[in-house]
């Protein structure tokens, strides 16, 4: 799933290519993808965009034009959604199938360029809104603090910790709490923390809390100025390079040497090392589960 750092380095890649520039069409493959029905897509034709916008893993595309309301195209890519930007796109439209592609918008001039929105797997999560304020939709209006904001200091982290009962892997996923962190990137900050996936918010010391805000800083930040200058086509791997733990389940702790681990869940895999994060106590591999005694 893509994350802060890879959709903020989408929102650069976009804002050179698109700002300015006037659509010409947007082709709707899948009826899934769109969430919306009012203002209709077709009511981008014919506009121009003024810029693009990250809220939290959400990807804001505003477009004025002549006429004076502003209208955004929302996308969150969700899982296995994904953007590739075509330097020339085919002549003939696409057509309804079961394929990857779920939607495509053309620009104005030849040759044409764009970019289709494709998601593999069959869950179907991907997401497009129109709409003429991007807190109309849902998702976006519930997001927390943007973790790389610069109001989002030690203390505003604190705050968002105090007596939560919860544990900080699920706490740093939650966007109504924190925006943009995902799967992959708060197993990073733990191990960078070197605390368990499984403690409590609440149970966090004060120096723990500094701890875990610097690596939830340090982490986010490299991984965003990595990605930053990459091509849409080149972020998926960029991504995995700049992983640590999570991903690599058997593979050697690149801080302690120890075999990194994971835990499975119905729907994600956490991944984790026992010699940095959990006294080298191997976790349980259940859902909810506990440290072995």
């Amino acid at each position: 799933m893509p994350e802060l750092p890879e959709v903020e380095a989408l929102r650069g890649f976009l804002a050179e290519r698109l700002t300015g520039r006037t659509v010409r069409r947007v082709l709707p493959v899948a009826i899934s993808v769109l969430k919306t029905y009012d203002p209709p897509l077709d009511a981008l034709e014919g506009r121009a965009f003024t810029g693009v916008v990250r809220h939290g893993k959400f990807l804001d595309l505003a477009l004025g034009g002549e006429r004076d309301d502003g209208l955004h195209l929302v996308v969150h890519l969700a899982r296995a959604g994904w953007l590739r930007w075509q330097d020339t796109l085919p002549a003939k439209p696409p057509r309804p199938g079961k394929g990857p592609l779920a939607l495509r918008l053309e620009l104005a001039g030849e040759p044409a360029e764009g970019f289709d929105l494709t998601e593999a797997g069959t869950q179907k999560r991907l997401a497009v809104h129109v709409v003429r304020d991007p807190e109309e939709v849902p998702g976006v209006a519930r997001l927390g603090p943007d973790p790389l904001s610069p109001a989002f200091d030690r203390a505003a982290f604190a705050a968002v910790l105090d007596a939560r009962r919860q544990q900080i892997k699920g706490l740093l996923r939650d966007q109504s709490v924190i925006s943009g962190i995902g799967n992959a990137y708060s197993d990073e900050i733990l191990h960078a923390a070197k605390m368990s996936p499984f403690r409590l918010a609440a149970d966090l010391s004060d120096e723990e809390v500094t701890t875990l805000y610097t690596a939830l800083h340090e982490v986010l930040s490299s991984a965003v100025e990595r990605a930053r200058g990459l091509s849409a086509a080149e972020l998926k791997a960029g991504k995995r390079l700049g992983l640590r733990v999570h991903g690599r389940a058997g593979e050697p702790c690149p801080v302690c040497g120890d075999t990194v681990r994971s835990v499975s869940f119905r729907d994600s895999t956490l991944e984790y090392c026992p010699t940095c994060q959990t006294g080298g106590k191997p976790l349980a591999d259940r859902r909810l589960s506990r440290l072995l005694k």
